[in-house]
């Protein structure tokens, strides 16, 4: 009598929680979300290691730009080897890479030096003052509300608040977190076997279970020199695909924008607006971020519902970034001018006169805003003269400042822009811009795969995102850095080496800043029209191509009919 095979136990290695593919899922979606918490907080600790390690934004843009320099040399060669290696373990021990550099990232942080500000002024004594991605701005955001140096000084000598520009946040210690989070999420990747055995219907009965592991694949798999030497034919023939080609330029554009705005949106909003850096990073991770996420899942949902071909795709993409530029247009009118500043913005103030006496250093950046309106870079070059604190010891008030107009006293702490009423509409247009532009990505990824030959499919789409790093990711920061440098008025100084910018001027941060926004949506807006007009022409030669094949067919069906 034989057994029934529902009742034969299943083997030990297919009970394994490492033998399902929806653990294996769950694993990675976690891996996924710390490896974009590590780089969406790098990001939204940017202007903050600027102004702790005294870089420009060019610097801390090329910084940013880091990040993509080990994927881009690799992504090609992985996307070869990916097959023929134990790819759990492979992607486990990249993540434990990952987890390292974060790691030394934050360690940094305990091998220097406390950091020091200005907090003093020559023959006067004054006390002075101070989801991925999404996930990692929020976290950054959050940990930006602690002090740098909280771990190393006491928390009554902390005198400075999160409203001081020279405030630096603990940037350090979210890198710390993220390590250990991508050291979690990566052990699970160390016991997962190399071939994942394919999972079945309960119903569906196998009566030789172990048949199936028997069998191995007998595929021949082109060896290193094989795929050496065929690698220029496949990307000539990848890159001379014209959909192809003009899609991926356009998610070009669209990827040097957002590699831009992730790593100074928060900065543009902190200077602009008047706002913390804790602030303007919770606006980016909680609106920005968002938004585009939901468009991008929208997208795909209008993708799926109407079925679109890759004509309906093209067009669709078009008219998202159309869109997308009418929404970003008004960001430009939206800010205000540059606060007047004694010596910097505002020529007007002798300060050889006023404050001569006072021998102020070129180092001193304690702002200070006058009750005239007027904002200066110390006590010292407002010429004050006396302090008045509370019962804490906390300043709240200068007086008798000779270069001070008026009342002659001063506030600690910077006048401002004077924009804050307009930081509402302007995340707003942010997120609606966010929000459409992400429209564009699923359909722009199944235009890809359509348009590529099933045999270049994974080569392809290796080729575009080494395409996305080596024209945007690594240049993109840099470039916004390197615009967001020319607008700067007054260079911070620290034993006579210039260091990170203190004053900028707002007009100019903003055109230039969003005017390169603006270059880059259209940049992609063109090539998604050409791909309408590519698309055109290649229907109109396939119309013309059946129509001689039918009139070929007609004319050999009289032939046949005379003879006959």
């Amino acid at each position: 009598m034989t057994s029934d095979p529902r009742s034969l136990r299943a083997p030990a290695r297919s009970r394994s929680l490492f033998n399902s593919i929806k653990f294996f899922v769950f694993c990675h979606s976690l891996l996924q979300l710390a490896q974009l918490l590590v780089s969406g907080y790098m990001k939204s600790s940017i202007s903050t290691i600027e102004r702790r390690y005294g870089l420009s934004s060019q610097k801390s843009g090329l910084l940013a730009s880091f990040n993509e320099v080990g994927n881009t040399i690799l992504i090609i060669f992985v996307s070869f080897f990916g097959s023929r290696v134990h790819r759990p373990r492979y992607i486990g021990a990249g993540a434990l890479l990952a987890c390292l550099a974060s790691l030394l990232m934050g360690v940094t942080h305990f091998m220097s030096e406390p950091y020091h500000y200005t907090k003093s002024i020559i023959g006067i004594l004054l006390a002075m003052t101070s989801i991925g991605p999404a996930f990692g701005f929020i976290t950054g955001a959050l940990m930006l509300r602690f002090y740098v140096d909280f771990d190393k000084v006491p928390k009554e000598e902390i005198e400075l608040d999160t409203t001081d520009l020279r405030w630096v946040g603990a940037w350090w210690l979210g890198f710390l977190v993220a390590s250990c989070i991508l050291f979690l999420t990566a052990l699970p990747y160390l016991f997962f076997p190399r071939n994942m055995p394919k999972e079945e219907d309960p119903e569906d009965v196998d009566p030789e279970p172990e048949s199936k592991e028997q069998q191995t694949d007998t595929r021949q798999e082109p060896t290193l020199i094989q795929f050496l030497k065929s690698f220029p034919k496949i990307a000539l023939r990848t890159l001379r695909n014209p959909i192809y080609l003009l899609v991926v330029l356009a998610l070009v554009n669209l990827s040097a924008l957002l590699s831009g705005l992730a790593t100074f949106m928060a900065k543009f909003i902190e200077k602009q607006f008047s706002q913390s850096a804790s602030f303007s990073t919770m606006m980016i991770g909680g609106v920005g971020i968002p938004m585009a996420v939901l468009g991008t899942v929208l997208g795909g949902a209008l993708m799926r519902r109407f079925s679109l071909s890759v004509n309906g795709a093209s067009k669709l993409c078009t008219i998202a970034i159309l869109l997308c530029i009418l929404t970003a247009l008004p960001m430009l009118f939206l800010g205000c001018p540059t606060q007047s500043i004694a010596g910097v913005s505002n020529n007007s103030y002798d300060l050889l006169q006023c404050s001569s006496s006072c021998h102020c250093s070129e180092e001193a950046f304690n702002p200070v805003c006058g009750s005239d309106g007027v904002e200066f870079r110390s006590p010292c070059h407002a010429g004050c003269q006396s302090v008045e604190t509370d019962n804490f010891s906390k300043v709240v008030n200068y007086t008798e400042c000779r270069c001070v107009s008026g009342l002659s006293f001063a506030l600690p702490g910077s006048c401002g822009s004077g924009c804050e009423h307009l930081l509402i509409p302007f995340v707003v247009l942010l997120g609606l811009t966010a929000f459409i532009a992400a429209f564009s990505q699923t359909p722009s990824c199944m235009m890809i795969l359509r348009e590529v030959p099933p045999e270049d499919k994974s080569f392809a789409v290796g080729v575009q995102y080494m395409l996305f790093r080596v024209l945007a990711f690594m240049p993109g920061p840099v470039l916004y850095g390197s615009v967001i440098d020319t607008t700067c008025i007054l260079w911070g100084k620290k034993c006579g080496k210039e260091t990170s910018c203190q004053y900028y001027n707002l007009e100019s941060f903003r055109s230039r800043f969003l005017g390169l926004q603006v270059v880059f949506v259209c940049g992609g807006l063109l090539c998604y029209l050409l791909t309408i007009v590519v698309l055109r022409k290649r229907d109109r030669y396939q119309e013309s191509d059946y129509q001689m094949v039918n009139q070929k067919i007609s004319e050999k069906g009289k032939e046949k009919e005379l003879i006959t």
